[in-house]
């Protein structure tokens, strides 16, 4: 994994004082409220509905064994449980309908943008924890603010077989232009870009501002193709097409374009509508015609400044050799007999049999499995890691996986180092640690934003949904059974929980001041099926929180009446069916699954 250099840790040590120069000021009250804001959130400092949040930098979601440590340690020592009794007496006070918020404490929140999030530190201790974070690389710049966020990736990215370029070393590239780009710290809106290089997009490139596919043409020649102008909240859109084929030498070069022109033309006047999005749909090919004269102009003009280099892209690529990893003569008999002994083992124990089938993946070495574990079990909300899980999770990546993890899109961590032959005992470890849920891609590992637990911008719970359907399908006859489903949940339309690309979607929503939720279908992150980034198709009026798990099993339910055998023992999956038949009988089961005196009942 890439090392920072010198630089690298003078820069973030320096952010980290810098930060707590201003945090000092704020509370000698020489600096106002408005002052400190935008100077905290730079930093990832959120204030939300009950306590400060803090959004810590991922890049990529790549993380090593001592950060993870670290983050445990600000969790254990700093996400305090004095902030959440507050909390608790301040929702009674509010009489929030419904029962008590989950006001869990001590604890990181892996987040769809592969970032990790705390709930409970208080201000007062927040220059402590930048000081932490800063000793292991670390900090939270760029993750709030009108400016380019955290780049994400396919969580496999390096190791997948059918990965045509690895983009992790374009995405650090990325990370080292974009990080206080000059021109673009105060853009109209935040801005997203996602990269991946593989036939299956894992990393959602439709849904973001940028997305960006790394490909080869006939040639053999690396390049990019460029989408621009996705995004879900209250306009969900697929990224447009902007070039099918963009050398890799000239990508810095054109994102300057892009986002210039972003910069140029973004209306500031209505944050509703000063994403990129709204700007790429009202201007069409206007917007494309102007990049690529802005582009034009960069290239000829300015004399193309941020043209790679192929020594600079192999002095990056170099950090991301694969590990050296204490691996046995892998002839063919080793691989055969590593084979034969995970078949008994799996003989013997069907539990095993289930994980290795949902949550061991292929791997580039064949001597190697990349294994995720699951942050999705009932208890806990979807992508929480308490202290002790962060501990033990860095543990497995020392003993496992050569010290590094990947924070992935679904809430989730990845091993990408796993050795065939030690996979049993990861299992056994990880089943302890209660993170070796045979889910990955089922139902119940579901994506869900905190919701209106935390937010002051939610409209609805999406927690206690998530809870109620998870406890609902412990059945892991009846999950596995029911396939590869993916049920996002957001509460509110800025769509956080990514509830537009759900084959399932869970949407919060206030009515008269009660909590409902719509439910949309057919939706789509672009890795199944057509390829493409997909919003999902509301079902019918809102339900109450009550009514949400009926309406569920009440789609399910029609889904395993209508869908058909695909031969081999093989049934159509959800997205298959649905796509088949069309909404209406989905629609029906979910209106008949309403209760007769539906209210804004809680689960």
């Amino acid at each position: 994994m890439y090392q920072y250099t010198e630089f690298d840790q003078a820069f973030v040590r320096a952010r980290a004082a810098e930060f707590r120069d201003q945090l000092g000021r704020w509370q000698a009250g020489l600096l106002s409220e408005d002052q400190f804001r935008p100077l905290r959130l730079q930093n990832g400092w959120y204030v939300q509905r009950y306590a400060p949040m803090l959004r810590v930098a991922v890049p990529y979601g790549v993380i090593s064994a001592p950060q993870l440590k670290v983050l445990a340690r600000i969790a254990r020592d700093y996400d305090t449980p004095e902030a959440a009794v507050l909390a608790n007496a301040q929702a009674t006070q509010d009489k929030l309908p419904g029962p008590a918020p989950l006001l869990r404490t001590n604890y990181g929140h892996f987040t769809t943008r592969q970032n990790v999030q705390f709930n409970w530190i208080p201000l007062s201790k927040s220059a402590d924890v930048m000081d932490l974070l800063a000793s292991v690389n670390m900090h939270g710049i760029q993750t709030s603010g009108n400016c380019i966020r955290n780049t994400t990736t396919d969580e496999r990215a390096g190791i997948a077989p059918d990965e045509a370029v690895d983009p992790r070393p374009y995405a650090e590239l990325i990370r080292q232009w974009s990080t206080l780009h000059p021109e673009f710290a105060h853009l109209p809106r935040k801005f997203k870009i996602a990269i991946h290089g593989a036939e299956e997009d894992r990393a959602a490139i439709g849904w973001h501002d940028v997305g960006l596919q790394l490909v080869k043409n006939a040639a053999g020649e690396v390049g990019f193709k460029v989408l621009v102008g996705g995004g879900m909240g209250r306009t969900p859109m697929n990224g447009v097409v902007f070039r099918e084929f963009l050398p890799w030498q000239d990508i810095m070069n054109y994102l300057e374009a892009v986002v210039r022109v972003f910069n140029r033309w973004g209306r500031r006047d209505n944050k509703y509508k000063a994403r990129i999005k709204i700007l790429v749909k009202a201007e069409g090919q206007r917007y494309v015609d102007e990049v690529e004269t802005e582009y034009r102009d960069i290239v000829e003009r300015d004399g193309a400044p941020h043209t790679l280099s192929l020594t600079e892209l192999h002095r990056i690529e170099a950090s991301f050799a694969a590990p050296a990893l204490d691996l046995p003569a892998t002839t063919d008999a080793w691989l055969a007999q590593a084979e034969t002994d995970l078949s008994i083992q799996a003989a013997k124990t069907p539990a095993f049999a289930r994980w290795l089938a949902q949550n061991v993946h292929t791997h580039k070495n064949p001597a190697l499995r990349a294994v995720s574990l699951s942050f999705k079990r009932p208890g806990y909300a979807p992508g929480d890691a308490t202290a002790d899980q962060l501990d033990a999770a860095a543990t497995l990546a020392e003993q496992f996986s050569a010290g590094e993890a990947r924070v992935t899109h679904t809430q989730n961590l990845l091993l990408p180092w796993v050795r065939l032959d030690q996979l049993h005992a990861l299992w056994l470890q990880a089943k302890a640690l209660g993170v070796a849920q045979p889910n990955i891609g089922l139902l119940t590992d579901m994506i869900a934003c905190p919701g209106g637990d935390y937010c002051a911008l939610a409209n609805a719970r999406a927690i206690p949904v998530a809870s109620a359907i998870t406890e609902r399908y412990q059945d892991l006859d009846e999950l596995h059974d029911l396939g590869a489903i993916d049920l996002h949940i957001s509460g509110c339309i800025n769509s956080c929980g990514h509830h537009h690309s759900g084959h399932i979607g869970i949407l919060g929503v206030d009515k008269d001041g009660k909590e409902w939720y719509q439910v949309t279908l057919g939706g789509s992150d672009g890795k199944d099926l057509s390829g493409a980034a997909t919003p999902g198709k509301v079902v019918g009026p809102s339900f109450s929180s009550v009514e949400v798990p009926d309406v569920i099993e009440a789609i399910l339910d029609t889904y395993k009446q209508l869908r058909v055998s695909t031969g081999n023992g093989q049934q159509e999956a959800f997205i298959e069916t649905l796509r088949r038949v069309g909404h209406e009988p989905f629609k029906a089961a979910a209106n008949a699954a309403r209760h007769p005196t539906a209210d804004a009942e809680t689960v």
